[in-house]
């Protein structure tokens, strides 16, 4: 998903350089999977990402942001990503069922 500029800060770019490349290494912080590498677990390339711990783009503190390949990201943020999934279906779902079941079918 691609990044929304504008829920994070104007230095986030150099911020998220020096997570990923001083800090960790260049490396994911949690499985140690190499960036621009095949991942040793499932042979995609690795482009490392700046993690939220907390999920809150306004916490920019160090201890708050983790260097993480794509596996290591998308796991993090499988509850988060799948309680928006529940969300977007239960407004579909309240969007059909508001009208009855004649005018559903109603051309």
């Amino acid at each position: 998903m691609p990044i929304q500029r504008d829920k994070y800060p104007p230095f986030w770019e150099k911020l998220s350089q020096h997570i990923r490349f001083v800090r960790a290494g260049n490396r994911c912080e949690w499985c140690g999977a190499e960036n621009y590498e095949p991942h040793p677990e499932t042979g995609s390339r690795v482009i490392l990402t700046v993690a939220h711990i907390d999920h809150d783009t306004t916490n920019n503190r160090f201890s708050n942001l983790a260097a993480l390949c794509q596996r290591c990201h998308l796991s993090h943020d499988r509850v988060l990503h799948a309680a928006n999934q529940r969300r977007k279906r239960e407004q579909r779902i309240g969007q059909i069922n508001m009208f009855t079941e004649e005018e559903q079918y109603d051309l």
